[in-house]
């Protein structure tokens, strides 16, 4: 009997300290302005990037860089309303 309280008492004992242990805190969620300037900087930074493949692009002619640039340019000017109409 007395080996069966012992028992008992410590695994009351152990199972306490484990959830009397800190867990860490739940990160903050980004508000919804700070999820979009992120967006918005991500959308800049991947326009940026292929810009610059557009136009040192080794075997692109002049016209092709031309087309190539005018869709970017509009497709990163449609994004770039949707994430201002979202704000």
């Amino acid at each position: 009997m007395k080996k069966l309280f012992i028992s008992t008492l410590l695994l009351l004992g152990l199972s306490s300290t484990i959830f009397a242990q800190k867990h860490p805190p739940v990160p903050p969620h980004p508000s919804k302005n700070e999820m979009i300037n992120l967006k918005m900087k991500e959308l800049d930074k991947k326009y940026n990037t292929e810009k610059k493949l557009i136009l040192n692009h080794p075997l692109a002619t002049k016209q092709m860089k031309r087309d190539q640039m005018k869709a970017l340019n509009e497709r990163y000017k449609r994004e770039k309303q949707l994430l201002r109409k979202v704000k």
